[in-house]
């Protein structure tokens, strides 16, 4: 189940993929998650818009390094023109772009980009042809099953993108108005690998190596795509591959979680100063300990610390006391 997965010119060594996510897949975090094992993995989302007013913050997005590839880049938008011309200035930042057809947030639904456009099959049409002529990068859509669990287009969304040249699709079976409750349901993944040529990679409920492996046997979708699953869990990569090999998947000990939260806050106050790092860690920091004997306690000291060096500490005084060396 786990094997190379090609995407258009681009082969990846594993079809284990990290999800773009808001506010979380900048730098440091791609860097973890390629340590444990990712083949892939994608930015944040990047406004188009944004990028069009040269946006300091939007470009800022795009920050790499020659360690992180391969890089996968989602764009979200409505004007098939503006998603055009950024696809070709994006053009080099990464090898890979994707379209985001799937985020159910008000911000981004309100301006007629992510999900919403789940309800126009002609503005989806229109955009996938204006980025595949402006660039020659694969290309990729990640959709949801729908607006609504009543108008399940997925298939029809798909076939679009594959007809205009997108070389994968994503799909996050769940509809827009169930957002992140319920059950996402597997079964239209299965059903998309079906109906169309391209690869399909799945999303949605994985939370762990178990659930990787599910996935891939129950659906045969080409590959997946790790999203709230790999929050303070970098190492579900590597635990999904040991799996999936044969091997027992090893939990990460509370040593080996203080050893990436002391790497993460290093890696996040290179790139963006202690100030923010210190700010930004703190939701991390609290993954991190998730499960762990006083981890209640401790997310809220962390939310009234000030600076690295008070944080740091109290992070080793926590992993330390949990069973860390």
């Amino acid at each position: 189940m786990i094997r190379s997965l090609t995407i258009g010119s681009l082969t990846l060594g594993n079809n284990l993929i990290l999800a773009p996510m808001a506010g979380i897949t900048n730098l440091p975090f791609r860097l973890l998650a390629r340590e444990q094992g990712a083949g892939l993995c994608f930015t944040e989302m990047v406004s188009v818009n944004g990028l069009v007013r040269e946006g300091k913050k939007s470009f800022e997005l795009l920050r790499s390094v020659p360690g992180d590839r391969p890089l996968g880049i989602q764009l979200f938008g409505d004007d098939p023109d503006v998603m055009g011309r950024v696809a070709a200035t994006v053009d080099g930042y990464g090898d890979l772009i994707d379209i985001n057809m799937g985020c159910p947030v008000k911000k981004v639904v309100g301006t007629g980009a992510g999900s919403a456009l789940m309800r126009e099959p002609d503005k989806v049409r229109a955009i996938v042809r204006a980025v595949r002529r402006a660039t020659r990068l694969p290309l990729t859509v990640k959709i949801r099953s729908g607006w609504s669990c009543e108008d399940a287009n997925f298939i029809q969304i798909a076939r679009i993108a594959e007809e205009e040249g997108c070389n994968a699709v994503t799909l996050h079976p769940r509809s827009r108005a169930q957002m992140f409750e319920g059950t996402a349901d597997w079964t239209k993944l299965a059903e998309l690998k079906r109906a169309v040529a391209i690869p399909v990679i799945g999303s949605g409920d994985l939370f762990s190596a178990a659930d990787v492996a599910a996935m891939l046997d129950r659906t045969g979708c080409d590959g997946v795509m790790i999203a709230r699953g790999a929050l303070g869990n970098p190492w579900i990569f590597r635990q999904a591959l040991d799996l999936m090999a044969g091997r027992e998947p090893a939990a990460a000990s509370p040593a080996e979680r203080l050893a990436v939260a002391r790497r993460h806050l290093a890696l996040f106050t290179e790139m963006a100063g202690e100030r923010v790092a210190a700010r930004e860690m703190r939701k991390h920091l609290g993954w991190y300990s998730h499960g762990l004997p006083g981890a209640a306690q401790f997310r809220k000291e962390i939310n009234e610390i000030e600076g690295n060096g008070a944080l740091m500490e109290a992070v080793s005084r926590f992993f330390t006391a949990v069973g860390a060396p």
